[in-house]
């Protein structure tokens, strides 16, 4: 053999050698972050298992991130050495199905995998400490050098109890220094232990409902699909007052009697203190809440437990959909129809549609529940897509308010005044059997609007493109977009005319005005997000109306989710126009689901009860209907209307929202996408238009929006789109909004 020939075989095996230094246990991680991919590779520790599911920490750049391993397969040769896991978690591996949910949400809301990902992993780094407990223990090891301190320490370790380092040195009456040079010697070692936080389990035979007879059959379909431990949908439709949670309830009861999880989502979890209180009275236990409003500490022992299947029952907002369930059985999204379910933000996503895809992916039930069902949860239950669970009627025979249009052009309110002469006659008479009355207007504040008299000039917001609202209470004019606030002035910052400025339109704060100079001494309590700081503060605001502390309540929206005050027989609506005063489609819908279910707080428990509504269009068909009682007639032609037109759910919609700091960029690069469309006879592109809230936190803002027929790949198109697209450069910004439901 030549010395060429064996010079070529060194040189192989040295390249083989150098090929198997890089060919270690590698792994995908799906990193938290909004990285250009989604997963990257890592090496793997020695001596530790790592399987698909496990939570880590991994280097990215310069900086240390959270993700979670989906990839334990064979080893793979790269190019250059990989980097390696930084920090194994101790927590039960991530479920698959919630590993498969990040992706769906990620594909169909073109959302980088990382910021799904990061908010189904918000706690863990702070949470590990808070869960498990560091205990010494002694390996049999004899140090070399035995001394009474030492000695008394060993003595202690041996025994079979939990040890921190602390509590060891003190039960010792030692220094913790003494302890350090033990565990450095090997006589000590660490052993992690879990540490249970205990939350009662719900029982569900604690006190179980005497049901109705429509009831007891709904209750036993629900309870039909959980057993059946598959996924379907099925929407409980029940008038309000008909009992629809106590319905649930017993399906929650048969998830848990089956070991599984449930999931129980609400559209403002911080304000459901009566449904908290319900559920302790069936189950004898409360849930775990999830929401915003929780402390760091809360949310980490909360989603620990979930995680380790501790908590058997969670009761939150939308972001609840991404807790890291370990045997999830149920999923519940109650008020289904509530735009609350919409997050918008750097995220998009409804929460109710991602529900029933979460729910679809893990192969098990969920139950929409709804008094006014969204028209998408009608279609899908007329084309048997979803069962129909109904209850039309209230629990006890209670009978619905009788409702009466008020046309505010033949019997207008006072000069200066919003309550027509009607309306404050039958308030009279609530307030004489004393009773309650509810007063709904979805204005904040004192006046939408602020004018002068002289020049016409109209407070605005410097940073957005929208008028102050006037704030009496607190003597601010504020933005409701971004919070800009300023003094209310005396005079006019453009004519500089003395008292001479005007409030335009009514609030709140100036309804109540009025209630309090046209009953004196009655006790009036206004309800707004504004008005009330704090989830306690509005519990208790709440419990107020319910013990019969308030005569009159003025509210916005915040008072017609699912509340339920006995002795409320009168509701009184101001503006029954405002929801319908927009293009956006879905109005009709919004207007009558909210006129519903505010009309609705009346007469829950059997008692007599009116709802007057207020309206210069008596003759509008959602009026109409509201005042016939004729749901079936409004659902039936809201939908032929919006069939022909192929709009939703009858066809897609998309929006891509441009902003930027410069105007001219924003419209131009606006421009330019809609130049890159790709063609596509069944989508159309219309725009881009200037918002109608064109200017948002000094962000000029441009849409355009995307709409095909229900067959099309609409996330496809958008690919396409973006990638032809060029760059974009400087403050632009693009968002994309699948499904929207907002067209501001």
């Amino acid at each position: 053999m030549s010395y060429c020939t064996n010079q070529k075989q060194e040189y192989r095996k040295l390249d083989m050698e150098k090929d198997m230094a890089f060919k270690k246990k590698s792994v995908a991680v799906l990193v938290s972050i909004p990285a250009a991919k989604p997963s990257y590779f890592y090496a793997a520790p020695d001596g530790i298992q790592i399987v698909q599911g496990t939570i880590v920490q991994v280097p990215f750049a310069s900086q240390q991130v959270v993700g979670i391993v989906i990839d334990d397969g064979p080893d793979r040769i790269f190019s250059k050495a990989l980097r390696p896991i930084s920090k194994v978690f101790y927590y039960p591996p991530i479920q698959q199905e919630l590993i498969k949910f990040i992706r769906f949400v990620s594909a169909y809301t073109l959302t980088p995998a990382g910021l799904i990902t990061r908010m189904v992993l918000r706690v863990p780094t702070g949470c590990e400490r808070e869960q498990y407990i560091d205990s010494l223990h002694f390996t049999g090891v004899v140090p070399k050098r035995m001394t009474p301190a030492r000695s008394r320490v060993i003595e202690l370790a041996s025994q079979d109890k939990k040890w921190t380092r602390s509590s060891l040195a003190r039960a010792a009456s030692t220094s913790q220094g003494v302890i350090d040079g033990l565990k450095m010697q090997g006589v000590l070692k660490t052993i992690k232990f879990y540490r249970p936080l205990v939350i009662p389990w719900p029982d569900p035979a604690y006190a179980p409902t005497i049901l109705e007879n429509d009831q007891r059959m709904a209750a036993d379909i629900l309870q039909t699909a959980v057993l059946e431990n598959r996924f379907s949908v099925s929407l409980l439709d029940g008038v309000t007052g008909s009992g629809k949670t106590e319905v649930y309830f017993e399906a929650v009861a048969c998830a848990l009697r089956q070991g599984r999880q449930i999931l129980i989502l609400l559209p403002e979890i911080a304000l459901t203190q009566q449904f908290l209180d319900r559920f302790y009275t069936r189950f004898g236990a409360l849930p775990a809440g999830w929401h915003s409003d929780l402390t760091i500490r809360c949310r980490e022992r909360i989603w620990s437990q979930v995680l380790h299947g501790h908590i058997r029952v969670v009761v939150g907002a939308r972001s609840a959909l991404f807790l890291p369930f370990q045997n999830l059985g149920l999923i519940i999204v109650d008020e289904e129809h509530d735009a609350a379910y919409k997050q918008e933000g750097r995220i998009f996503y409804n929460a109710r549609d991602m529900a029933v895809a979460r729910g679809h992916i893990a192969g098990i039930p969920v139950i929409l529940a709804s008094a006014t069902p969204s028209i998408e949860s009608q279609v899908n239950v007329a084309h048997g897509r979803y069962r129909l669970v109904s209850l039309p009627a209230r629990f006890a025979n209670a009978a619905m308010p009788n409702l009466t249009a008020i046309d505010l052009r033949k019997n207008p309110p006072s000069t200066g005044c919003f309550l027509s002469p009607l309306l404050v006659s039958m308030m009279k008479g609530v307030l004489q059997r004393r009773e309650q009355s509810l007063l709904f207007l979805n204005r904040r504040g004192y006046a939408p609007l602020t004018l002068c008299r002289i020049c016409g000039y109209r407070f605005s917001c410097k940073n957005c493109s929208s008028w102050l609202v006037e704030h009496r209470d607190r003597g601010l004019l504020l933005c409701h977009h971004c919070g800009y606030n300023q003094p209310v002035p005396e005079a006019c910052s453009r004519c500089g005319a003395l008292d001479n400025l005007v409030a335009c339109g009514p609030g709140v704060e100036r309804i109540a005005e009025e209630v309090s100079k046209e009953f004196a001494g009655a006790r009036i309590l206004v309800l707004s997000t504004d008005t009330v700081a704090g989830v306690k503060k509005i519990r208790f605001e709440f419990d107020s109306i319910i013990r019969g502390n308030v005569d009159i309540v003025i509210g916005t929206q915040l008072v017609t989710k699912g509340h339920n005050f006995p002795n409320m027989t009168l509701v009184g609506v101001i503006d029954a126009d405002i929801g319908l005063a927009n293009g956006d489609p879905r109005a009709a819908e919004r207007t009558f689901q909210l006129l519903s279910q505010v009309t609705g707080r009346a007469g829950r428990t059997g008692v007599k009860s009116h709802g007057i509504i207020q309206t210069y269009q008596p003759d509008h068909p959602v009026i109409k209907a509201l005042i016939m009682n004729d749901r079936a007639s409004f659902y039936t032609n809201e939908i032929e209307e919006r069939e022909p037109n192929y709009l939703p759910p009858f066809g897609k919609l998309a929006a891509l929202i441009v902003s930027g700091a410069v105007r001219s960029e924003a419209e131009n690069y606006a421009r330019s996408l809609r130049r890159s469309a790709p063609h596509a006879p069944e989508i159309t592109v219309l725009g881009p238009a200037e918002a109608t809230l064109a200017f948002v936190r000094r962000r000029y803002r441009f849409r355009l929006l995307i709409h095909g027929k229900q067959c099309v790949n609409i996330q496809e198109f958008i690919h396409v789109l973006l990638a032809k697209a060029p760059v974009p450069r400087g403050t632009v910004r693009v968002q994309i909004d699948i499904d929207p439901q907002s067209f501001l």
